[in-house]
């Protein structure tokens, strides 16, 4: 896996980033940026989860992925001035770096290394956008969920009794449902057999998986 954008730069770049830009804090279920926004900055997630999404008919909720620490987010806008391409959600509480445009574009002509680890990004982006239609065209919900629940036990989960991993991030049923395109019904029907084989135990925002052989094997097919 290729080291994120902030921890890829060198510690000048970093300070000139820092003095340019603003901290803050977003508390956690915050818009940082909304689709369709006319704003040109960019964020680099300092600390805490984004949710990265975009709402198709009737309010239908894709969800295009999660950035973790040291993650650049919005930097499309931050570099054309274009109007926002998805929302940005806080999902924990975030401690994000603004960078505005102006200034991160002038920045990004001083370093070009800096402009090629951007340009890594996009790349980056574009071939998960590319595998991430893929998967659905090629993929059954049981098993595009069973890999999601695993990818995100890589991610983010902590080691439980009997060889179990908990994941405490804050995902709803509607994140879970955008995250493996499927209606919220489908997730929930594919939750419920999950928990009946004991792959899983739900909780309130949270999730704890009990069997990864089992999930495996139905990510496999």
């Amino acid at each position: 896996m290729e080291e994120p954008f902030w921890y890829a730069l060198t510690e000048p770049q970093r300070a000139d980033l820092l003095r340019i830009g603003t901290r803050r804090v977003f508390a956690a279920e915050t818009v940082i940026v909304r689709e369709q926004e006319a704003s040109d900055f960019a964020v680099v997630v300092l600390d805490g989860c984004v949710k990265v999404c975009t709402y198709a008919t009737h309010g239908y909720q894709v969800i295009l992925g999660l950035r973790d620490a040291g993650d650049l987010l919005g930097e499309l806008a931050g570099i054309d001035g274009g109007l926002r391409s998805a929302t940005l959600c806080a999902l924990t509480e975030v401690d994000a770096l603004l960078l505005p445009g102006p200034a991160f574009r002038e920045l990004l002509r001083a370093f070009p290394d800096a402009a090629a680890l951007v340009q890594r990004t996009v790349s980056a982006r574009l071939r998960e956008a590319d595998r991430y239609r893929a998967a659905a065209g090629a993929q059954t919900s049981p098993q595009r969920l069973a890999a999601l629940l695993l990818s995100l036990g890589r991610r983010y989960g902590v080691a439980a009794q009997d060889g179990a991993l908990l994941i405490e991030l804050p995902l709803s049923q509607q994140d879970l449902a955008g995250l493996i395109l499927a209606s919220h019904r489908t997730l929930g029907r594919l939750l419920e057999q999950f928990r009946d084989q004991g792959m899983v135990a739900t909780g309130r925002r949270s999730l704890l998986l009990l069997d990864l052989p089992a999930l495996r094997a139905v990510a496999a097919g």
